[in-house]
């Protein structure tokens, strides 16, 4: 009998034991159980991206915008889709982004955009250095100060000599008041003591064209546009404006190099997002878009086209536009320009 109580102790003993083990057990194992956080819920861009353009397509903005899209669209996991709102000289576009509150939309911008058309007018819907936030400085070229290829100039220096002889009797072509070519043929301008009259026309293009016809005497031409025309004996290249000659066209003395006063002002493309678009996705489009312009790629996309690529980081894009900006403000004001 003794035995048998001490058996079914001994058993009770070990049940209890069995269940105050199982028990922790039991309390721990529905925490264990619960589904653990999904990163990928959390990532981003979690749909398609916008890349929007202010100008129509066939155009420059248009065409880097959609050199990019697709690389951009492998490295984000994403469609990146090229939509184009024309208008205003791409300010329509500009205001759209800065407006957008939906984290997926971005936008191709020039220095009208992000320099000028706040400087020009102050009624426009969107300020520049407060409402966009710069990604990446995508691509520059310089501006080519050309003549006629007939004039009777056998050197820079006796250019410049006709030129100021001249007056007004010559004019100078642009793509329309308050672009880069004609702020800058201003500051030449001044600092050249030549004093050709303003003709605006809608592209560079145009302003090539109207110099092989004779239409007008002298212009600062984005380089592209002038390249092929000076290649093919219609066009005399005299200097660019940047600081370095270009690697476009190495051969191509900078207008310092030429004789003539400095001017270093640049035609650039880059992207911006909404100034809201929170930093790490800033910071992670800087980084790809940077590394996407500098691809072989890309870069001889961009070339072909009179752009060299760079690919500037967002900080770097950020110093750009503050210094362009400052440098315009000065220009617009000091020589009295405003819309027509």
């Amino acid at each position: 009998m003794n035995r048998l109580l001490t058996s079914r102790r001994t058993a009770l003993a070990a049940g209890l034991a069995g269940i105050a083990c199982a028990l922790p057990c039991a309390l721990v194992t529905p925490a264990r159980a619960q589904p653990a956080r999904n990163p990928a819920a959390d990532a981003w861009p979690s749909r398609p991206v916008r890349l929007v353009v202010g100008f129509p397509p066939g155009s420059s903005p248009d065409f880097i915008a959609r050199a990019l899209a697709e690389p951009l669209a492998r490295a984000l996991g994403q469609p990146v889709i090229v939509e184009n709102r024309v208008g205003a000289s791409g300010n329509i576009a500009t205001g759209m982004v800065a407006q957008a509150t939906d984290q997926h939309t971005l936008g191709i911008v020039i220095n009208g955009n992000m320099t000028i058309a706040k400087l020009l007018n102050p009624a426009t819907s969107y300020d520049p250095l407060k409402d966009l936030a710069p990604v990446s400085l995508v691509c520059t070229a310089p501006l080519l100060l050309a003549a006629p290829a007939q004039g009777t100039a056998t050197s820079s220096k006796e250019f410049l000599e006709a030129a100021r002889r001249a007056g007004n009797s010559w004019s100078y072509g642009s793509p329309g008041v308050g672009t880069v070519g004609h702020l800058a043929m201003e500051v030449l301008k001044s600092k050249a003591g030549i004093t050709p009259v303003h003709v605006p026309y809608s592209s560079y293009q145009h302003v090539a064209t109207a110099m092989v016809a004779g239409d007008v005497q002298v212009s600062l031409v984005q380089l592209g546009a002038a390249m092929p025309m000076v290649a093919a004996g219609r066009l005399r290249a005299i200097g660019v404006t940047s600081a370095q000659r270009s690697p476009l066209a190495p051969d191509y003395p900078t207008l310092a190099e030429a004789g003539f006063p400095a001017v270093e002002l640049e035609v650039w493309t880059g992207v911006a997002a909404p100034a809201g678009m929170p930093a790490a996705h800033v910071a992670r489009l800087s980084a790809l878009l940077g590394r996407i312009a500098r691809s072989d790629e890309v870069r001889s996309q961009l070339v072909h086209h009179g752009y060299d690529a760079v690919g500037v980081d967002a900080a770097g894009f950020g110093k750009r536009i503050q210094s362009d900006y400052q440098q315009l403000s000065r220009i617009i004001v000091s020589q009295g320009i405003k819309l027509e």
